[in-house]
């Protein structure tokens, strides 16, 4: 059983929240990866709702998933937890001998408390007709309390008693001496229920009620009301009974209306949660450092990262700061492209700066400086961080947005060196410089990963090479044949007199006059490239779309 530092179990840490002098709040969870994710949001209790266990089995909220399947799902739900799990038990699942039971067999899984209605087995869901559901006697709901009761083992598990004489139009009057009757019986608490949009004849209830029985309440149709209302008519706990289903539900919806409509996962793959999101919450970390251990690995890949220049462009926007920390969206662009990274598992990133070194404030990088950044090229800026070469690396501007399918099928594509060209140069308004990409083989849409070299990368349009296959992006990766190809071109081309002016195009166009192949990974749009303040707000809605 999951212990405090102060030995106090969930069940204690439930009794805790129902006693507790101030008002309290528990969020609903429906299977291992809800729960977890209501421990991480900051709550400390969970409300394990039969409606949203109901609805992830797919069945109705009317007992048609059995309890033991329930009781099943509650041990993931306890595992991947240390808050306590109060169950919706609906109406105990029987009568008081299944309620024997099943207390028992949620002490078993370390569940904190269970709830049961004081309506007739099977239960329909209370806002299902509420007024025609029928109440069970209270002599038999008491003696159903009293057996959980008396078959607890922990002294603080927790039995709630839920009325519901106001969804079923019993009145007031009912309500209380239902109350009354189960706190009599050995109830932890009330839950006092309605499924009127206000909450007045909650509030008139809790008026009422002398006991020192805490009272619960689930404010689904009243959920306008400001919880300071709940906190001085003397309630204990607010269960936010259905949110994380109804939330799941909707984004689920619309996830899968876009893929099918798109056929296409890249309008939707940056909008949702990553893989590395889902081994988080799995608790993956042990895996991870299996994976160090039994498997075998060539060294760790590695970015180098071009943002020496000011962008003269933007004008008074680089004032004070080089271009790659103008916010996007509320996000500078290095650390965008540092998040893009991350998200390969690429940890080792190296910046070469230069304009106003000294505003680039993001975590997770390592600096290499190009001292004389104003009257020298990308080349030399790539010379600067020699020293961080190795055999698996990217290369890249720093000015860059892109989705991040690129990136992972850049890393993913075969060749020593390759580039990322975008084939769609010509259905596009090129704003700079374009890099035109001359290739032996136009993008073919009809195939994935194309045996692609590249030809020559020029500034203008060369008509004795026919048409541009493409824009190249200023993307590229480098792997261990192609790192001496690099080392070798720096080397040759540092003798040249015009060596501080040159490009990474000119490292491309003298790679590809020696004979070494410079492979294409051909995307189609997806990207794009900050160097005028027009881009601006193109970066500002490719962010937010």
């Amino acid at each position: 059983m999951a212990l405090q530092a102060d030995k106090v179990t969930k069940a204690g840490r439930l009794r805790r929240l129902l006693e507790s002098p101030k008002l309290e709040f528990i969020l609903e969870a429906h299977n291992g990866a809800s729960a977890r994710l209501v421990q991480q949001a900051g709550f400390k209790g969970i409300w394990a709702s039969g409606l949203a266990m109901s609805a992830q089995f797919g069945v109705r909220d009317s007992n048609e998933a059995s309890w033991t399947q329930v009781v099943d799902m509650l041990e993931f739900m306890s595992d991947a937890t240390d808050i306590p799990i109060l169950l919706d038990g609906d109406t105990g699942y029987g009568n008081f001998n299944n309620m024997r039971r099943l207390v028992s067999k949620l002490e078993q899984r370390d569940i904190a408390g269970v709830c049961i209605e004081d309506k007739q087995f099977p239960k329909t869901n209370s806002f299902i007709d509420g007024g025609k559901q029928a109440l069970a006697d209270p002599d038999e709901f008491c003696g159903k309390i009293k057996a959980g009761k008396d078959s607890q083992t922990d002294p603080d598990f927790c039995i709630v008693a839920r009325v519901e004489a106001l969804i079923a139009g019993w009145g007031m009057n009912e309500a209380l001496n239902r109350a009354k009757a189960y706190a009599a019986a050995g109830a932890d608490a009330i839950l006092i229920h309605s499924k009127q949009s206000r909450p007045d004849e909650i509030i008139a209830f809790a008026g009422e009620w002398n006991e020192s029985c805490p009272l619960v309440i689930v404010p689904t149709k009243y959920y306008s009301t400001p919880t300071d209302v709940f906190s001085k008519a003397g309630i204990s706990l607010v269960i936010w009974a259905n949110h994380m289903i109804r939330a799941s539900i909707k984004a689920m919806e619309n996830t899968s209306r876009q893929i099918f409509e798109r056929e296409s996962l890249t309008g939707i793959e940056d909008k949702i949660a990553g893989i590395d999101d889902i081994f988080k919450l799995q608790g993956a970390d042990e895996l991870l450092r299996a994976q160090e251990r039994y498997l075998k690995k060539s060294g760790e890949r590695r970015a180098i990262v071009l943002a020496a220049s000011r962008g003269n462009n933007l004008y008074e926007l680089t004032e004070d700061k080089p271009k790659t920390m103008l916010k996007i969206g509320g996000k500078p662009l290095l650390q965008r492209l540092v998040d893009e990274f991350k998200k390969q598992s690429i940890n080792d990133i190296t910046v070469v700066a230069g304009y106003k070194s000294e505003a680039l404030d993001i975590n997770g990088i390592e600096l290499r400086m190009n001292d004389f950044h104003e009257s020298t090229g990308e080349l030399y800026s790539l010379a600067c961080a020699r020293d961080k070469f190795n055999n698996d690396m990217v290369i890249m501007y720093g000015d860059l947005l892109f989705r991040s399918y690129i990136l992972r099928d850049l890393l993913d594509s075969e060749g020593e060196i390759v580039i990322v060209v975008d084939s769609l140069v010509d259905e596009v308004e090129i704003r700079s410089t374009p890099d035109y990409a001359y290739c032996n083989h136009p993008d073919d849409r009809s195939m994935f990963m194309q045996d692609v070299a590249l030809r020559q990368v020029s500034e203008e349009k060369a008509p004795d090479l026919g048409n541009p296959s493409g824009r190249w992006t200023g993307m590229m990766k480098v792997k261990a044949r192609g790192r001496k190809w690099l080392e070798d071109a720096l080397e040759a081309l540092k003798k040249q007199a015009d060596f501080n002016q040159l490009t990474l195009p000119d490292l491309l166009n003298y790679l590809a006059r020696q004979g070494k192949t410079v492979n294409v990974h051909y995307i189609n749009g997806h990207w794009l490239d900050v160097n005028s303040v027009n881009d601006i707000d193109r970066a500002g809605d490719f962010t937010s779309g």
